[in-house]
């Protein structure tokens, strides 16, 4: 799995694998995290531990400001 490199702060640069940004992406498009998991076919429990995982990897608070950190980074 490749890994996008994502620059913050320049030190500690966060990295989100494409499957985080793919499910980043699902969440920008304003689905709801159920529509989200069916359409990356991962159960909803799932997505939202990954979500979790993502914002504190990126050290925001919630799923929107991580979308708005990737959108920023032209990930997504």
């Amino acid at each position: 799995m490749e890994q996008a490199t994502l620059g913050r702060r320049g030190i500690d640069e966060p990295r989100l694998s494409e499957d985080d940004v793919r499910l980043l992406a699902q969440i920008a498009t304003g689905v709801t995290t159920d529509v989200a998991a069916r359409k990356l076919e991962l159960s909803a429990r799932t997505l939202r531990r990954r979500l979790r995982t993502i914002c504190d990897q990126l050290e925001v608070s919630t799923p929107i400001e991580a979308v708005v950190w990737a959108a920023r980074r032209q990930l997504i």
